[in-house]
């Protein structure tokens, strides 16, 4: 009683208490109360005291619902009974009672049939037992039909810690009870004030009813109830969700295709498509035409593959469609934009016409069909392209409205990608350049100029730019030439800056005789000094520009330039920013490949000299070096990375390197304590690696004493990342490999020394990551140095002290490196190596296997199971009856309160198949496996209490 009364305390201060940090206290302490084998009865007996209030009412039914749930293996088998009386006698208290209260004893009640058998449950099972009360008590049919509802969808619910197998078996003992629910739900048809509510139920349970036929459906009462209420503004809402159910069920259930499901189908079309009227009558609700075009969409989606056939029924559902996709409403008109795009798909991918004998029949009827379609999708082209056009208010709606209208861009951009695989680019470009020329047309000079239908014109053309041969000379010199008559509004300027950028390959194609490159390079200067929107895209434009057009750029090195130097110095008026800058160095570096190396060099210094010379006066500031932000250094060490990445001149760029390597060393050695410069830096010299490869020379040399020394004074993981690339580039190198010997050496032992248990992987999870990026390149390119070393033992060692880290990235680089080694072992030239790995393994693969049960069956999440999995597999393929043997020990360390003893015995044999070569279940059994020992809180603090990953010691045994 004490502690009842404590409940409802906490609930008063929880919802009426003035000050938060009390009202947080209380929020503590309920939770808290929720996970305590005390919350049953505490929970049932207040739902059961007439005094409750609605905040405790509310409260105890979630906490009861919760723990019926999750937590019922904390009671024992004999308190089922009064626990299924005491839920059953709540739903008949609230059969009219609190809607929320009643909703969470159905899912209390429904949870508790998925936990009991059959059997155990009694009365033929849970529907039968609903029956039988229904008949009986009457008076609690409403309740007892929300029960009826949710029964479905507990079936699937992952919140329920029931076993995989008692789930599948639950699942299976609703469907075959399916025909009985039908029945109670047309018995409760008679009570009119109740068809909302049978309705919904009845398309809960469609999901479950395979086992029903077609034809019984096509003529069942609830089918005909459903139908007719299509037009009932009352129910329309069930009505619809019980017909999208009907429709999906004719695709989803079963074999024999289509014409098992037509007596069905036949009846659903000729109603749905009654329903057409609906969509432009502006007296209907808004949510009941949205509900409407719902079912036209999936219908459509449903129905795609016979839709594709093009036959006069079908052609009625598209010109359906299309009125839908012309709603105003672009929520209800995009319903409909999946269907366009799998009808793309049916009509021009070769597997939908596999039906046809030879390739001259799939040809012919391939034509026909599409054909037919030509003229619905030049419809939907028509109607799409005012979807894209900037509303009046644009720049006064909020920052939500103005990336939801980016969103509705790129998916009618989609849209009409999908009609060009149809239409064909070209036949697609021409309408929109009607379009164009229309809303051009319509245009007055004075400032009223309503540019909106001219920007959304402009931007479908972007759109399909992938699409447009470059052989296409009609149409685009025509909108070529008119890009440069528009006007300089803003968000005009700006779609006319990327659809230059997103033609550049065909503009480098464009025929001599017509030099449209000086006039569109004005454009993107035009839109530099605009707006900020529209200086981010002519930025990115003037890239693609360079990189598409570089062999026309070579010769006018000097004008452009000219744009990076305005541009970067921040005079001019130009409006780029300094991360779209970037781009603009992009632009420079693409072209400077194209050059002789001697003029290539000189314009390398040229471009990297804006950088360089702000670098260089920071380093001669003295003492005041060590006190300027890293932002102001990484903001141009970041313009030399994109110049190294992108002049692909191996020998310019080492040279340009070498010249600056006393800069860098400089950099180095006084900023060294500074995270984001060195990872700037680090980056800058990767990318210099890369590009340059073996022509860096001595600089490759003094790169690498540098790096080592500086790691060992100040664990910065980027150092691990750059020797990444060094490895990659000359790990096969033997002229490097004393070098590299010495690298490897000593940046993994410090390593290991950095990272000795699990809070060190933690605390540091970049040094992990990279620390394992760089084992598993070492395995890759340089195994011959890296696995005979002093330092593979300790990697894998530390590799198992740090397995069970939550940081993603790292626990997928250990989890990689491990099955790198195992990999190694059993590849074809593993052989010299499989000593030496199995002198490691094989001493720790006890303690390994155990550290990857542990994992899988909680210590790590669930996402991680296919990583850890994969390095069982391996394990198993190298080590096979072995790793049988620890497995069997392992997993009988688990109490059977946790995991039965078949479900060991199953994986046992899962691993024992795996271990002889059959390998097609084993990940499906260690998902299960993972499932059963996750499936609550106690269960898996059980299983990792037995199996304790984090305490093993990795001493190695004989």
């Amino acid at each position: 009683m004490e502690l009842q009364n404590t409940v409802k305390e906490a609930l008063a201060v929880l919802y009426h208490h003035p000050d938060e940090s009390v009202r947080a206290q209380a929020d503590r302490w309920l939770q808290d109360f929720q996970h305590t084998i005390d919350a049953w009865q505490v929970s049932d007996n207040l739902l059961h005291d007439a005094s409750s209030n609605i905040e405790t009412l509310i409260f105890c039914s979630q906490t009861l619902r919760s723990k019926v749930q999750r937590d019922f293996e904390e009671l024992p088998s004999e308190a089922f009974r009064p626990l299924r009386d005491s839920l059953y006698a709540l739903l008949k208290n609230f059969s009219k009672g609190p809607p929320k209260v009643r909703t969470q004893i159905s899912i209390g009640v429904a949870a508790l049939a998925v936990h009991v058998s059959v059997e155990d449950w009694g009365d033929g099972g849970i529907v039968d037992w609903i029956s039988n009360e229904m008949r009986t008590h009457s008076e609690y049919i409403p309740g007892l039909l929300e029960l009826l509802t949710v029964l479905p969808e507990e079936c699937y619910s992952n919140r329920i810690a029931a076993r995989p197998e008692r789930r599948r078996h639950f699942e299976k003992e609703l469907a075959s009870s399916a025909e009985t629910a039908f029945s109670l739900l047309t018995a409760c048809l008679n009570f009119g004030e109740l068809k909302d509510q049978v309705l919904v139920s009845f398309a809960s349970w469609l999901r479950l009813s395979s086992g029903v036929s077609a034809s019984t459906l096509a003529s069942h009462p609830l089918v005909q109830a459903a139908l007719s209420c299509l037009n009932s503004e009352q129910h329309l809402e069930a009505a619809v969700n019980v017909v999208s159910e009907l429709i999906y069920y004719t695709t989803a259930n079963g074999s024999g295709g289509a014409s098992a499901y037509m007596p069905l189908i036949q009846i659903l079309v000729p109603h749905v498509m009654g329903l057409k009227g609906h969509l432009m009558d502006s007296s209907k609700d808004e949510e009941d035409v949205k509900a409407v075009a719902r079912l036209f969409a999936d219908m459509g989606d449903s129905y795609v593959e016979l839709i594709a056939s093009g036959s006069e029924e079908s052609m009625l559902i598209v010109h359906a469609l299309l009125e839908v996709a012309s709603h105003l409403d672009y929520d209800i008109s995009s319903m409909t934009y999946n269907f366009w795009h799998h009808l793309q798909l049916k009509l021009t991918r070769r597997d939908s016409y596999s039906s046809y004998e030879s390739d001259a029949l799939i040809e012919e009827e391939r034509k026909k069909r599409l054909c037919i379609f030509h003229l619905p999708f030049q419809m939907l082209v028509s109607l799409v392209n005012s979807r894209v056009e900037y509303p009046q208010d644009y720049d006064d709606q909020s920052e939500e409205d103005q990336k939801d209208f980016k969103h509705i861009r790129y998916a009618v951009g989609d849209v009409l990608i999908d009609a060009t695989d149809i239409l064909g680019g070209e036949a697609t470009l021409k309408i929109l350049f009607m379009k164009l020329v229309q809303a051009v047309g319509n245009c007055s000079n004075d400032e009223n100029y309503k540019w909106q239908p001219v920007e959304a014109a402009l931007y479908c053309i972007q759109a399909i730019s992938k699409s447009i041969s470059l052989q296409e000379v009609e149409i685009l010199p025509q909108v070529m030439v008119l890009l440069a008559k528009l006007p300089h509004q803003p968000q005009l300027l700006q779609t006319v800056c990327s659809t230059i950028g997103a033609y550049s390959k065909w503009i480098n194609s464009a025929p001599v005789e017509h030099p449209i490159l000086p006039p569109l390079v004005d454009i993107l200067t035009k839109g530099m000094s605009t707006s900020e929107e529209s200086a981010a895209a002519a930025t990115l434009a003037f890239k693609f520009i360079c990189e598409d057009c570089r062999k026309q750029f070579s010769g006018s090195l000097d004008g452009l330039f000219h744009i990076y130097h305005i541009a970067i110095s921040g005079e001019g008026g130009y409006k780029v920013s300094a991360d779209d800058s970037m781009y603009l160095v992009e632009a420079l570096s693409v072209v400077i490949t194209e050059l002789p190396t001697e003029h290539a060099k000189k314009a390398l210094e040229l471009l990297c000299l804006p950088t360089v010379t702000p670098l260089q006066e920071m380093i001669g500031q003295g003492g005041a070096f060590q006190q300027i932000p890293a932002r102001q250094f990484t903001f141009h060490i970041d313009r030399l990375a994109c110049i190294f990445r992108n002049v692909k001149l191996p020998e310019v760029v080492a040279s340009a390197v070498q010249r600056l390597w006393p800069l860098f060393k400089t950099i180095f050695d006084h900023r060294a304590w500074d995270m984001r410069t060195m990872e700037s830096l680090c980056r800058a010299c990767k990318y210099a690696v890369r590009t340059s490869g073996k022509f860096m020379g001595i600089t490759i040399g003094a790169m690498l004493e540098t790096i080592q020394a500086l790691y060992q004074q100040h664990n910065q993981s980027c150092f691990l990342y750059l020797s990444s690339e060094v490895i990659k580039i000359f790990g096969s190198d033997p002229s490097c490999a004393s070098y590299l010997q010495s690298l490897i050496e000593m940046l993994f032992s410090h390593t290991t020394k950095l990272l000795l248990k699990i809070q060190d992987f933690t605390a540091r999870p970049d040094i992990a990551d990279d620390c394992y990026l760089l084992a598993s390149r070492c395995i890759r390119y340089c195994p011959d140095l890296f696995v005979p070393s002093s330092v593979f033992p300790s990697l894998v060692d530390c590799a198992m002290i740090g397995a069970t880290i939550q940081h993603r990235d790292a626990c997928r680089s250990i989890l990689s490196f491990l099955s790198d080694v195992l990999d190694l072992g059993n590849s074809s030239i593993g052989d010299k190596y499989r000593p030496i790995i199995d002198s490691v393994i094989l001493p720790r693969g006890a303690t390994l296997t155990r550290i990857l049960i542990a994992s899988l069956t909680g210590a790590l999440p669930s996402s991680r199971i296919e990583e850890v999995s994969y390095v069982l597999l391996a394990l198993t393929a190298s080590y096979g009856t072995k790793v049988v043997e620890w497995g069997k020990g392992i997993i009988s360390l688990i109490p059977s309160t946790a995991l039965t003893e078949v479900e060991c015995a199953r994986f046992v044999k899962s691993l024992a198949d795996a271990a002889s070569g059959s390998k097609s279940s084993f990940t499906n059994i260690l998902e299960e496996l993972s499932d059963v020992c996750r499936r609550n809180k106690t269960v898996q603090d059980i299983v990792q209490g037995a199996l304790r990953p984090l305490e093993l010691h990795f001493t190695a045994i004989s």
